[in-house]
C-alpha cells in the first residue's frame, strides 16, 4: 500500500460539487461535522492525524483537498510546489489586503452540506496556515459556528499594513461583527514568534471582534520554558507535541472543548430549556 494512501486509512473519498466546481473529499466519523483545511503543502500526514483526534472526539470530519497530493508526506521540494501553484491561484487571495478568499464560497457550501447530512447546530472548521483566515470567511454563514484560525498567513506578512490584516472585505468584516456581537466566537492560533502570523493580525482581530475573538498564542521566544523553537508555525500538525502539559496539546484540548461547546445541543447555554 502506498505511503500516501495509508495515511489515509478509516477516511472515505468522495467528490464534492458546489457552484460548478468539483473537488474531492475525504471523510471520517460520526457526530457534529468538522470541515479541516489543510495547511501547505496539502493533506498531509500531520493534518490527518489532527482530523483523527477530531474523529475520535465524537465528530464528522470533512477534509476537502484544496492542493497537493492527499496522503503525501513533507518535503522541502513538496512545500515550495504546493506554495507556488497556490500564489497563482485566482481561488486564493494571496496577497490582497481586504478581499476574502473566492475558496471560501465553496467551502461554505461544503459547510452547509455536512450540516444538512450530519445535522446539530452548526458546523465547525479549522483552516490552517495558508487557509487559516479561510474559517473567518466561512463565518458569513450562520452554520459556522466554531470557527478556528490556526496560525492564519494569509495575506503575506509582508509590510505594515499586510500584518495586521486579516484577509477579508469590509463588507464581510461587518457582517461578522454583527454575528460575534450575537454571540458568535472565532478561535485563533499563533506562536508568539511566529512572523508569518504577527500578533498585529491578533490584534486587529481583538479589536474589530471583541469577546467575539479567542485568542491561543504559545510562547515561542527565546529561553521558553517548553523549548519552542523561534521557526515553530503549525500548532495542531507538524509543530504539536502530543505530551500531557505541552503548549500545543492544551491548544488542541482547548480546539476540542470548542467544538464541544459550540456544535452539542446537549452543551451550549440554555440547551436544556430548548433554546
Amino acid at each position: 500500500m502506498p505511503d500516501s494512501t495509508a495515511a489515509l486509512e478509516g477516511f472515505t473519498e468522495s467528490a464534492f460539487t458546489h457552484e460548478g466546481v468539483t473537488r474531492p473529499v475525504f471523510s471520517a466519523g460520526t457526530g457534529p461535522a468538522v470541515i479541516v483545511i489543510a495547511e501547505m503543502p496539502g493533506l498531509h500526514p500531520g493534518v490527518i492525524d489532527f482530523a483523527r483526534r477530531v474523529v475520535e472526539r465524537g465528530f464528522h470530519v470533512r477534509m476537502p483537498s484544496l492542493f497537493g497530493t492527499p496522503g503525501r508526506a513533507v518535503s522541502t521540494p513538496y512545500v515550495i510546489s504546493s506554495i507556488t501553484s497556490g500564489c497563482v491561484s485566482r481561488d486564493f487571495a494571496t496577497w490582497a489586503l481586504d478581499r476574502t478568499s473566492p475558496i471560501t464560497v465553496w467551502l461554505r457550501g461544503l459547510a452547509a452540506d455536512a450540516h444538512t447530512a450530519c445535522g446539530g447546530p452548526g458546523v465547525g472548521a479549522v483552516g490552517m496556515c495558508f487557509t487559516g483566515g479561510f474559517a473567518l470567511g466561512m463565518m458569513l454563514d450562520d452554520t459556522m459556528q466554531a470557527p478556528v484560525l490556526s496560525q492564519p498567513s494569509l495575506p503575506f506578512a509582508i509590510g505594515k499594513r499586510r500584518r495586521a490584516a486579516i484577509g477579508i472585505s469590509d463588507a464581510d468584516l461587518e457582517a461578522l461583527k454583527q454575528r460575534t456581537a450575537h454571540g458568535a466566537c472565532v478561535m485563533g492560533l499563533r506562536f508568539t514568534a511566529d512572523r508569518m502570523v504577527p500578533g498585529d493580525r491578533f490584534d486587529t482581530l481583538r479589536r474589530e471582534l471583541g469577546d467575539g475573538f479567542i485568542a491561543v498564542e504559545i510562547d515561542s521566544s527565546k529561553g521558553n520554558p517548553h523549548g519552542i523553537g523561534r521557526i515553530a508555525h503549525s500548532v495542531l500538525a507538524q509543530d504539536f507535541v502530543d505530551e500531557p502539559g505541552h503548549p500545543t496539546r492544551d491548544a488542541l484540548e482547548r480546539v476540542l472543548a470548542f467544538f464541544d461547546e459550540r456544535l452539542r445541543s446537549e452543551l451550549r447555554p440554555g440547551a436544556e430549556n430548548g433554546s
